[in-house]
């Protein structure tokens, strides 16, 4: 992780390459700050505004709630948009924030940071969305503002000519260098967006009772201790192996994710009405909405492992938004093989279908680690009490805690 002044000055140098190779002047380091601030500006300005929606209606900040942590403010599992505010995607809506150390995806990731092994193959890791499909925050923040799904605008000239009609107008054509070209104007309003999602006080405070915490500026309770030890005891929660809770080897706070893919074998959510089809499977990393590893079955069923920071404050879970509180999402990783009848449908006959929402070719891949694993009937690796535990100490990464407490 990248300290905040680190990450500033890198997306000012970022800024003055890209702005140069526009109109062959370099930014001066001066400049490459203030347009840096300017675009943060800009952006915020953005995000919060509905207009550059086809519906007029529909802005960043709806799906992306600053009040919950820039993730859904609701429990919906998958939440609406297009022209009318009547289309339904198909994945629930992550949060925007600690991005901002995510790396760029790839198949072979070796990270001696985590494991001390940079012999060790991680697989595919990194990426943004839920899939990895792309790297920067530009092209994220490009996929909902044209996505039918989602702002549903139809066209880079409709969002050009939206943003032309709004009180920041003057400040895009400034960034944009005064030229009305509709692709420089757009790609401004992406730069702009990247900006103020790289704002740290916004979107990587690390401001929660873990960090005082680990700051040695807060203590534990008791309950919210035990949990962290069942969090990282491979033999119980074994949550640590995917959600990192330590520092890094340079003393910076831990993202709790190692930005990995996992398939976890989720239940088929009925509310989200592609699936209403028994054709229809969300398949990740291998596709559909992710095309260019369609073929490579090993990576079937795989999604982004999300950073656990803020999760108390959702009230949606997994990339298919089946699960609504905390307690249950842990739960699920006790349960899934030792209570399967809690999660999945049963025929007539009492036969359990385990991992509905995967094709079987591809239960195999799916992860059997703790605290997963076991049959039917066995004991879980977490008792109640335990999963209790856990989820006590989940709230301690809540953003926003006061020292004073």
């Amino acid at each position: 992780m990248m300290f905040p002044r680190v990450r500033f000055l890198l997306l000012c140098l970022n800024l003055a390459i890209l702005f140069s190779g526009r109109c062959q002047t370099p930014l001066t380091r001066a400049q490459a700050f203030r347009r840096a601030e300017q675009l943060t500006d800009l952006g915020r300005k953005m995000f919060f505004d509905p207009a550059l929606s086809g519906s007029g209606k529909l802005s960043c900040a709806s799906c992306h709630d600053p009040h919950f942590a820039y993730g859904p403010p609701n429990g919906v599992s998958v939440q609406r948009g297009g022209k009318n505010l009547t289309q339904t995607g198909v994945r629930a809506v992550p949060s925007l924030r600690y991005l901002q150390t995510v790396p760029q995806f790839t198949e072979h990731f070796f990270d001696s940071e985590q494991n001390g092994d940079d012999s060790v193959d991680n697989g595919p890791t990194g990426g943004l969305t839920w899939d990895g499909r792309v790297d920067r925050g530009r092209d994220q923040a490009r996929i909902p503002l044209l996505s039918p799904y989602e702002m549903a605008n139809a066209s880079q000239e409709s969002v050009a000519a939206a943003a032309l009609e709004r009180s920041y107008a003057h400040q895009l054509e400034e960034l944009s260098a005064a030229s009305t070209n509709v692709r420089s104007l757009f790609l401004t309003i992406l730069e702009a967006l990247e900006a103020w999602e790289q704002d740290y006080r916004a979107f990587y405070p690390y401001s929660s009772k873990y960090d005082a915490w680990l700051a040695g500026r807060a203590s534990l309770s008791e309950r919210e201790s035990r949990g962290l030890r069942l969090f990282i005891d491979p033999a119980k929660g074994n949550c640590a192996r995917c959600h990192v809770a330590t520092k890094g080897k340079d003393g910076t706070a831990p993202q709790f994710t190692d930005y990995g893919f996992a398939a976890l074998g989720v239940p088929r959510n009925p509310a989200i009405p592609a699936n209403a089809d028994p054709r229809w499977y969300d398949l990740g990393l291998c596709g559909p909405i992710r095309s260019d590893l369609r073929g490579q079955n090993e990576y079937c069923g795989f999604f982004m492992t999300p950073s656990l920071r803020n999760v108390a404050t959702r009230t949606v879970f997994f990339h298919n938004g089946v699960v609504h509180t905390l307690k249950e999402a842990v739960a699920f990783y006790v349960e899934r093989d030792t209570e399967p009848e809690k999660w999945y449908p049963g025929k007539r006959d009492g036969t359990i279908l385990k991992f509905d929402d995967l094709p079987v070719p591809y239960h195999k891949n799916i992860e059997a680690d703790p605290p997963f694993g076991g049959k039917q009937g066995d004991t879980p690796h977490l008792s109640k009490a335990e999963i209790d535990d856990i989820v006590s100490f989940l709230q301690t990464l809540t953003d926003g805690y006061d020292l004073s407490q």
